[in-house]
């Protein structure tokens, strides 16, 4: 990968990984995989991405791997245990938040057969392909990133704001927002 990569990631070996690897590589029918991303989002509301990156092998220990149907099924005493674990970021509102999204989750898995069809009929099950040139042309949210975060809140999900939602689809491309002069917009650009 050259030096062209987009500029966001550059200087940490961890972060340009994660870029030249998953972020804006179209994520479908993984619901656990959908849900690991939302669950650390919302952990990075207020925070730096490589914070929450820095601490992702720990909250897969610590949340059991991110199935939903197991962090649902957290007791009070699980989420309680949490809070002392020095490997993941520990806000008790977060913490919970990532039990009541994993059983809002599930609901809509009831509803739409998974959690993938009803994010990805946001978009008719295309990535969106934007042709940003510099990083100050990338927005925070969009108005799609507004109607999806005001849909989930409307289902109970929780610190899922517009740009904790514009991140989410960033990373798992449901908007392909690598610059154009990042060869990873064109790679990612032929997936979906």
């Amino acid at each position: 990968m050259s030096d062209e990569r987009c500029g966001w990631c550059l200087g940490d070996t961890l972060y340009e990984a994660y870029h030249d690897v998953e972020w804006g590589v179209p994520l479908k029918n993984d619901d656990r995989s959908l849900y690991e991303f939302l669950l650390l989002e919302t952990f990075q509301a207020g925070l730096s991405w490589i914070t929450v990156l820095r601490k992702r092998e720990s909250f897969r220990l610590a949340f059991d791997n991110f199935v939903p149907e197991i962090v649902a099924a957290y007791s009070d005493q699980k989420l309680e245990d949490l809070l002392s674990d020095p490997g993941i970021i520990r806000n008790r509102l977060k913490i919970e938040a990532a039990r009541s999204n994993a059983r809002a989750l599930l609901e809509l898995q009831k509803e739409f057969g998974s959690f993938s069809d009803y994010y990805w009929g946001f978009t008719d099950h295309k990535p969106i392909q934007n042709h940003w040139e510099k990083l100050a042309d990338v927005p925070a949210h969009t108005e799609l990133a507004k109607s999806l975060s005001k849909d989930l809140k409307k289902r109970g999900f929780r610190f899922v704001g517009p740009t904790v939602v514009y991140a989410f689809m960033q990373a798992t491309g449901m908007v392909n927002d690598h610059l154009v002069s990042c060869p990873r917009h064109t790679a990612v650009s032929g997936t979906s």
